[in-house]
């Protein structure tokens, strides 16, 4: 067995730090596609088709950047479980800024004509791929060297990394929207924010040079062969039940940041400022909770919290679609934040909880498969309905509520069949008195 040292606060404060900004910058290259889909890229892209099929074909490219993360999740699972989770982190962070990087650089369909949508889904595709493996790796590198009794809190550190990554791109849109007319803004403005993926991603191989590798990896004396075979035959069912779990995050997340952004501009009028600055401020609050939600799940347990997040976004879909059919700002604001909410309160304890329910050999596979099957099921699929449901319905999307509530519903039902996993404190047996 190798042998490993107990890493000490200062030096799990620093990898946690390291791992947040890695994430940050992956979601940051992932986001702001999603927000150029809900704002340009229908109209640059496909301009053929209607307003409403340029949008739909624009979530289409987005979604599937979702169905590429199982199969970046299986190859860089591979890696994580075999040579360990550091090299994961550094060869997915490459790709996914590569592949960002080059959507900026990609000319539209009056240059290049059908080859443009093409290179698009391509780009979209290797996206997808890198950041399959950001999420197993950044995780499991923190939750295998967090102390058992807080592990959801470090865990966590990953897992405010989306929000950020959200918020720097979407502030950085939102910033060239406001100094940008529209027509210099759909010319080049929205290339901007990808050609700064390039720059984000130096960062981040800097930051995550100095990163050792966790002592849960090197405790491993019999490695998977196969990994994906072990995941496959013997935990099919866990992987399933959390793909389920998970969807109603993904849902409720991108039915906020993407689908709820095109809605409000295109469908009622609100301008891309405010969609943008109620969305953002909502997930500040989101991120900002990440952590508190986590210390909860280390006190009360992992599944305790998530069935409590579920059970919240079951209430709240409804009340949520119809705040955002105001136009609002306010009221559309507090919709987004009370889904959020229901959304954190699950995912802030989702980094230490998925790790804990694989075995160690597979860990990286099985989580991150399970992770990004859950994706494909709430992610990537959501905008699309969405905006399809929304079309045929009144000024309130009452479709769009009943189809989160359904997908809320779904994951319910996967969290009670899950264990809970948060490890009880050992106590120690007082001496026998004869």
């Amino acid at each position: 067995m190798h042998d490993v040292r107990t890493v000490r606060a200062p030096s799990m404060l620093r990898l946690a730090a390291a791992s947040l900004a890695g994430t940050a910058i992956e979601f940051y290259d992932f986001f702001v596609y999603g927000t150029a889909a809900a704002l340009v890229l229908g109209p640059l892209f496909f301009p053929t088709f209607s307003p409403l099929a340029g949008t739909l074909a624009a979530f289409g490219t987005f979604g599937v950047g979702f169905v590429a993360r199982p199969l970046g999740s299986v190859l860089f699972g591979h890696i994580g479980d075999r040579r360990g989770r550091r090299p994961v982190l550094v060869a997915s962070l490459l790709l996914t800024g590569g592949a960002t990087v080059a959507v900026g650089c990609v000319p539209t369909y009056d240059t290049i004509g059908v080859a443009a949508p093409v290179l698009l889904l391509v780009l979209r595709f290797v996206q997808g791929l890198g950041l399959g493996g950001e999420w197993g790796g950044a995780v499991l590198l923190t939750a295998e060297h967090a102390p058992a009794e807080r592990r959801a809190l470090w865990s966590s550190f990953p897992q405010v990394g989306p929000a950020l990554g959200f918020l720097l791109a979407n502030g950085v849109v939102l910033a060239l929207s406001t100094a940008l007319s529209d027509a210099q803004f759909a010319q080049w403005g929205w290339r901007v924010p990808f050609w700064a993926a390039g720059v984000l991603a130096a960062v981040g191989l800097w930051l995550r040079s100095s990163l050792v590798e966790s002592p849960g990896f090197l405790e491993i004396d019999d490695h998977a062969r196969v990994p994906l075979v072990e995941v496959a035959r013997d935990h099919w069912r866990l992987v399933l039940l959390t793909a389920g779990a998970l969807a109603v995050g993904y849902a409720i997340f991108y039915t906020v940041t993407t689908w709820a952004l095109a809605y409000g501009t295109e469908r009622l009028g609100v301008s891309r400022t405010v969609m943008l600055t109620c969305i953002m401020a909502a997930v500040v609050v989101k991120g900002s909770l990440t952590p508190v939600a986590a210390l909860l799940g280390d006190r009360y347990g992992r599944r305790t919290l998530c069935l409590a997040g579920c059970a919240a976004a079951v209430l709240w879909m409804f009340p949520m679609v119809a705040l955002l059919a105001t136009g609002q700002p306010l009221l559309m604001f507090a919709g987004f934040l009370g889904a959020l909410l229901a959304f954190v309160t699950m995912f802030g304890v989702i980094a230490a909880y998925l790790p804990e329910l694989y075995e160690p050999r597979v860990r990286c596979t099985g989580a991150a498969v399970g992770y990004n099957l859950g994706g494909v099921l709430g992610g990537a699929l959501t905008p699309i309905a969405a905006t399809a449901l929304a079309e045929h319905g009144g000024r309130v999307p009452w479709g769009v509520g009943a189809y989160l509530t359904g997908i809320a519903l779904l994951s319910l039902g996967c969290f009670a069949l899950l264990p809970e996993t948060r490890p009880v404190p050992k106590l120690v047996a007082e001496p026998v008195m004869d």
